[in-house]
């Protein structure tokens, strides 16, 4: 007898769920879209305006369902809220913020590319920190990967180093990465609550960090609701796009890749963003992949290649 369709919506969910590598193709899809939406954004919605939409729409989205788990949760929520606002506030809104600014700078796909040091400051603060160890072949990755971040951000005169001359948004994105990298590595203290309540109490945490950068560096709430009749449509529908994909189903589903593998190989799956960027930038902006960017991208698949099979060949056993 065929299940009727709810059921098996819920066992495709259920084994959606616990395959990590699908979880954090599309998670890095998504946010991929996400370095597409910041350049979209420029010139229609300021980027802080667009955080805080961000995370106050994404919270009304995730709110009406999560009314049971939250009163389940509360004591966890109450006793733990400072780590709720670090999650919310560095890995939301700190790197969000700071891509959505060096959009104003650098192209797309400089932007989607930088985004793989995010993984070396994963492993390099799980060996400071934990003394996580870190195999040859992880190593060799991320050596690749640094390379091409590296011409990238140079625009392929890795010379320019010399004379620290990297432009202002590329150095941009290299701080949110950092925070990025911060929020990764503290993923392993995560409490245990439902997957509804912890995006909850995380954007909760968002929202509060969003009106911190929207009076410190925004023009205050005054400028927030002066901007909101300005915003176009091209930027209320960046908006939209921000609060689903890049904000309820990408945290959701990097939460859960972590929690299945780990930070340091899930991070790994963060150097996909610049593939996806790139091609989104090509496709929807009309940038030009430029050959450092080709070279670049190249370095950057095999980094994550053997970084993975590295670790794959540490555990004994491949993931599904």
């Amino acid at each position: 007898m065929t299940k009727p369709p709810s059921s098996q919506n819920r066992g495709i969910s259920a084994q959606l769920l616990d395959r990590p590598y699908v979880l954090l193709i599309l998670t890095t899809l998504f946010w991929g879209g996400n370095v597409v939406a910041g350049k979209l954004a420029v010139g229609h919605i300021d980027p802080y305006t667009l955080t805080l939409l961000r995370w106050i729409g994404a919270l009304l989205i995730v709110l009406p369902f999560a009314i049971r788990p939250l009163r389940r949760d509360l004591p966890t929520l109450l006793a733990k809220w400072w780590l709720f606002l670090f999650y919310g506030g560095v890995g939301y809104v700190t790197f969000n913020i700071f891509i959505y600014i060096a959009a104003h700078y650098a192209p797309g796909i400089n932007i989607g590319l930088e985004q793989v040091t995010i993984n070396m400051f994963v492993m390099l603060a799980n060996f400071a920190l934990f003394g996580l160890r870190v195999r040859a072949l992880q190593l060799l990755g991320v050596a690749l990967t640094a390379t091409g971040v590296l011409i990238t951000a140079t625009h392929g005169e890795v010379a320019r180093l010399l004379a620290l001359d990297i432009g202002f948004g590329d150095l941009l994105v290299l701080v949110a990465c950092a925070a990025y990298a911060a929020y990764s590595v503290s993923l392993r203290f995560r409490p245990v609550t439902s997957w509804l309540s912890y995006l909850v109490a995380t954007f909760l945490g968002a929202i509060i960090a969003s009106i911190f950068y929207q009076l410190a560096l925004g023009g205050g709430i005054g400028a927030f609701v002066t901007a909101l009749p300005t915003v176009t449509p091209q930027g209320w529908l960046v908006a939209v796009y921000t609060m689903l994909l890049p904000s309820v189903v990408s945290q959701m589903f990097y939460v859960r890749g972590v929690e299945l593998i780990g930070a340091n190989r899930a991070s790994l799956f963060i150097n996909l963003i610049p593939i996806f960027a790139a091609t989104l930038a090509i496709l929807v902006l009309g940038e030009t992949l430029q050959p450092y960017h080709m070279v670049a991208a190249v370095l950057v698949i095999a980094g994550i290649f053997l970084a993975e099979f590295s670790a794959r060949r540490a555990l004994g056993s491949p993931q599904n």
